[in-house]
């Protein structure tokens, strides 16, 4: 048994090459297997299918979350894979297998006087910069105004052309996106977005190089990137005195939560997000019933209960 589960973690690292941290939880994986086989007794190479669902439902009775369990048998798997290869066992008992379904977790999304305060928030910039400050505020309104993705905002170019992946029609209030799937959308822009919007545009020749195309730049005049991107918003919320991290896809969460809790439109809001499924848009009307059910529980007389 030790010897078929050394000669595989060898396997991983030298010719699989797995991280140091995944070998250590394949590892650990194997150490479960290896105590489960030797509590029952059954050889490791004569393990069948009811001893890995029975192994697999003792981990979820004690406590093992989904995720953590969904790792183990694929560990598990592909040791017994591996071992069908040279013949060692005649089939995988971890086939067919599966970790129980893990609840998924509701989006985090600001309450609406946090988004609100964190667009309005007069940033302090590095050396009194007000142009960093113009672009900083005009990609928060649109990212909480338009609900972007951070891959549409930054995709976005200063005007139309055959080559732009995205760009905003001020005149028409609009933004035109290359979302996922390359599908393209159109989401209406407001009139704070339009108005911080001009207020960059004014200044982004200060910082752009000649030729750059992208409407967001960094301070050398490129195309600002994703991670850029998110570390100024994490500077930004700090600033703003917020008690949360914020990162860009939460400004999206709140784009939608807050929609929805205003208009109770699903199909609107499933649009404007650009989901291809409007199951993936339900998932914001739970995140609404969360905020009635604390209201509920905070206010009805007969909901508190001893």
């Amino acid at each position: 048994m030790d010897d078929d589960i050394s000669r595989h973690l060898v396997h991983l690292e030298v010719e699989r090459r797995l991280a140091p941290r995944t070998l250590a939880l394949y590892r650990e994986a194997f150490e479960r297997l290896r105590a489960f086989a030797e509590k029952h007794p059954v050889p490791l190479r004569e393990v069948q299918v009811h001893h890995v669902r029975r192994w697999a439902a003792q981990l979820h009775g004690q406590g093992l979350a989904p995720r953590s369990i969904a790792i183990v048998l694929s560990a598990w798997r592909g040791l017994y894979r591996w071992l069908g290869r040279d013949g060692l066992v005649a089939l995988n008992p971890v086939e067919g297998v599966r970790a129980p379904k893990a609840a998924k977790p509701l989006p985090k999304a600001l309450p609406v006087d946090q988004a609100v305060a964190l667009a309005d928030h007069a940033q302090a910039d590095d050396a009194g910069d007000a142009r960093l400050e113009a672009r900083d505020h005009c990609i928060v309104e649109l990212l909480y105004g338009c609900g972007l993705r951070v891959g549409e905002l930054i995709g976005l170019d200063v005007g139309a052309s055959s080559q732009a992946a995205g760009w905003i029609d001020a005149a028409d209030a609009t933004a035109h996106v290359l979302g996922k799937g390359s599908k393209r959308r159109s989401v209406p822009v407001g009139a704070a977005a339009l108005n911080a919007l001009q207020r960059w545009q004014a200044v982004r020749g200060e910082l752009a190089q000649a030729g750059e195309p992208a409407l967001f730049v960094s301070t050398r005049g490129t195309r600002l990137t994703a991670s850029q991107l998110r570390s100024r918003l994490k500077r930004r919320a700090i600033q703003a005195g917020l008690p949360t991290h914020v990162h860009p896809h939460m400004l999206r969460h709140s784009f939608a939560s807050h929609l929805l809790q205003s208009s109770g439109d699903l199909r609107a809001v499933q649009e404007l997000l650009g989901h291809a499924n409007i199951g993936t848009t339900q998932v914001y009307t739970r995140l609404d019933f969360g905020h009635l059910s604390k209201v509920y529980d905070a206010a009805h007389p007969r909901a508190k209960r001893k």
